[in-house]
């Protein structure tokens, strides 16, 4: 069984507070730019972050799951 988009999010959501001591408010304000910088802090190049149709299958694919 896939994970869903949500369960995906609120998983990264609790590393975030783990690991950058995020309060949950401070990443799910953050965008995908931040996010992706914080993580890539140590130097290492940025992947290429989401375009729209990229999220637009994840959004359709969470709501037929």
């Amino acid at each position: 069984m896939t994970a869903t988009f949500a369960a995906h999010a609120a998983r990264l959501a609790g590393l975030a507070t783990r690991a950058f001591g995020w309060a949950p408010g401070q990443f799910w304000h953050a965008t995908p730019a931040e996010l992706s910088t914080i993580l890539t802090a140590d130097g290492e190049p940025q992947a290429t972050p989401l375009n729209r149709h990229e999220l637009d299958l994840l959004l359709e694919r969470e709501t037929h799951d």
